[in-house]
Formats: structure tokens, C-alpha cells, sequence
């Protein structure tokens, strides 16, 4: 799984610092995950941090092959 940051998204650059694997960057128009870097802080923290950090729940997990 990977976490997945939805268009609502209003770019607070809150996510950004907290992701041990810099997998987040600005897409075309909000920030996204790069899947291929995302562990969903496997070994850093006890849950995806982003999605702890977000202040308007717009980033969610979801199944990588679903993703392709």
C-alpha cells in the first residue's frame, strides 16, 4: 500500500517535512506520493505520519496495484 493524498489537498506543506522517505512532492496542482519511495514510515513511525499530520484528512492508504 502507499498513501495517496487527494485533490482537496490544500498544499499546508504540513506532510512534507514528516516523510522520512521524501516521497511527497508538488505535483501539477497538489502535493503527491511518490509510491515507489512510500512505506508507509515502516520503521520510522507506528503509523503513516502524513496522514497523522494532515489537517484535513486527504491523504488515505490504498492498495499500490489498484494505483497502476
Amino acid at each position: 500500500m502507499t498513501a495517496v493524498i487527494e485533490v482537496s489537498c490544500i498544499n499546508c506543506d504540513m506532510c512534507v517535512p514528516e516523510c522520512p522517505n521524501e516521497a511527497i512532492y508538488f505535483g501539477e496542482r497538489h502535493y503527491e506520493v511518490d509510491a515507489s519511495r512510500c512505506t508507509e514510515c515502516e520503521g520510522f513511525y507506528d503509523q503513516p505520519t502524513c496522514i497523522a499530520v494532515c489537517p484535513i484528512d486527504c491523504i488515505y492508504l490504498a492498495k499500490t496495484d489498484v494505483l497502476a
